[in-house]
């Protein structure tokens, strides 16, 4: 493979690779505000610069400069190389590249974070970026100088509200064009535009418009300072108290990688955002996805109960232990959840076979909308997964409610709260020895005679199966809320009850059994949560 030096380090290349796209795979970092490796080279923050070394015999490309003479106090011509924009600058073979070693990279960089900063107003204690901007990062690295200017910096608008999800704060914007290339270039949809030029620029919504497509919270996302903040987000916590665990979206079938950020001091989870992946969604997630962490605290079961009552965990396990040892195991039937993961059903099919139940039946999320660029319209992040799981033989939840219609169940095992079509629901209630294993309210928990209360995607090890087939593991975030548990715990102690033995009993051996069939996905970088949201 070709490689070029850049500080004495041997990088290699691609065909058609910039420098800077060649040192970010190797996890090189050269300072940029406005590149990004999904979107198109714009090369206008210009922090990126390097000293790029002529070949032998040839003479470098030199520029006339002015510079200060402290001595005598005035300016004296001196002659610079060219630096070139690493972002847009291809990569060739046995090129010499220079640039935290270069002392003139050094000093361009310093001069163009000095002018970022002239304007940028110093409200970083109330800015929702503080603690992840690059503006704090490279002022550290790269200049680590008290501002020089004492005029009055140029005042722009505050607190422009772009859309449903976005605010933007023009006195922040660094003008690195990121949002514009993602509204553009990912939604296909050029609404945000740039206007005046100079310290006036600011960027602004076309005419009649609103930033109102489906990936609005990715220009927030990429946004390298403070400018654009999610209006979900904004002043709700400080990056610096959250963690992050390495997650899979359970928004749609498409499985999209993210990191969970969450608070371990009051176990709440505060936001979603994208973990790479070139397999399955490369840099982005949709609005829809990013948002879809609001379920893990919302209309929550948090204790067991029995007949809409709150009991025991013990006496809800007795009653469910009951109600199935009275019925019949031809009449018994199972129900799978799209929405849970892998082991979650597992567990259940293992408890089916061993109560001799034969009947299986899925549900999950209605469809909605989708997109030819991440969105499916298939709203459960596990489809696949079951379907794999019992070699298609599971039946939509329509056959269930016939199934019901006709007298062929008397006893219901339920795992999940969704329901695709809620006018099938009533059914439900026709079914005396129903056990439901849920994590939200909803048609499945408010039927049951038994509700036992599940712990969400976020507080459990999981893995589910995308619509591609690729098998994707996320880890458990928070601890669960309340007195939920993961569903394969609750069908463990459920099986004690009924005194049947299940062909597991750890965790590890569940997982080996729920990923029999599917194929592990390309491995997802970083593997370790950046500590910043900008990418």
């Amino acid at each position: 493979m070709p490689s070029f030096k850049l500080d004495d380090k041997e990088i290699p290349f691609e065909a058609g690779d910039t420098i800077i796209r060649a040192a970010h795979r190797v996890g090189v970092d050269v300072p940029h505000y406005c590149w990004h490796p999904g979107l198109s080279v714009a090369a206008n923050c210009r922090m990126c610069l390097v000293e790029v070394m002529p070949p032998p015999g040839r003479p470098a490309m030199m520029l006339d400069v002015l510079a200060w003479d402290e001595l005598h106090q005035t300016y004296v011509p001196q002659k610079k190389p060219k630096l070139q924009p690493a972002c847009q600058q291809a990569a060739a073979d046995g090129m010499v590249v220079k640039s935290q070693t270069s002392e003139h990279a050094v000093k361009a960089r310093s001069a163009v974070q000095e002018l970022l900063l002239l304007n940028h107003p110093v409200d970083c204690p109330i800015c929702d970026q503080a603690g992840e901007c690059r503006l704090q990062d490279y002022w550290l690295e790269h200049q680590a100088s008290k501002k020089r200017m004492k005029d009055e910096p140029v005042h722009k608008p505050k607190g422009v509200v772009f859309g449903p999800t976005i605010v933007y704060d023009a006195e922040r914007c660094i003008m690195c064009t990121r949002c514009v290339r993602v509204s553009a270039e990912l939604a296909k949809d050029p609404v945000l535009s740039m206007r005046e030029r100079g310290n006036l620029n600011e960027i602004t919504v076309a005419p009649g418009r609103q930033l109102d497509h489906d990936y609005t919270l990715m220009t927030e996302y990429v946004c390298p300072v403070g400018a654009l903040t999610s209006s979900d987000f904004r002043f709700k916590a400080r990056v610096w108290f959250l963690r992050s665990a390495r997650s899979v979206c359970t928004g749609c079938a498409t499985g999209c990688n993210s990191f969970t950020d969450f608070d371990p001091r009051n176990q709440k989870v505060y936001r979603y955002r994208p973990r790479e992946n070139a397999a399955v969604n490369k840099y982005w997630m949709c609005d829809e996805g990013m948002l879809d962490y609001q379920r893990i605290h919302q209309d929550r079961v948090l204790e067991a109960r029995v007949q809409g009552e709150g009991v025991s965990d013990s006496v809800a396990l007795a009653k469910a232990a009951e109600l199935l040892q009275s019925a019949a195991p031809q009449k018994t039937a199972i129900l799978l959840s799209a929405q849970h993961s892998n082991e979650d059903n597992v567990a259940l099919l293992d408890l089916a076979k061993a109560l001799g139940a034969l009947q299986l039946f899925y549900t999950g999320k209605a469809p909605g909308k989708g997109d030819d660029i991440l969105m499916s319209e298939d709203k459960n992040p596990n489809t696949a997964g079951v379907l794999a799981l019992t070699g298609g033989k599971a039946k939509p939840f329509a056959d269930l409610v016939s199934a019901i219609k006709e007298g062929k169940v008397g006893a219901l095992i339920a795992l999940g709260s969704a329901i695709g079509n809620p006018n099938e629901a009533s059914a439900l209630k026709d079914v005396k020895s129903f056990v439901a294993l849920a994590s939200h309210d909803g048609p499945i928990a408010g039927s049951a005679a038994v509700v036992l209360p599940t712990s969400s995607w976020a507080e459990a090890d999981g893995t589910f199966v995308n619509r591609l087939g690729l098998w994707q593991e996320s880890d458990r975030a928070i601890t669960p809320q309340g007195a939920s548990r993961p569903a394969y715990r609750w069908v463990q102690e459920l099986a004690k009850t009924l005194s049947l033995v299940l062909p597991w009993k750890k965790v590890a051996e569940l997982r080996a059994a729920s990923n029999k069939g599917t194929e592990p996905s390309a491995v997802a970088t970083p593997s370790v949560a950046p500590p910043t949201g900008a990418q």
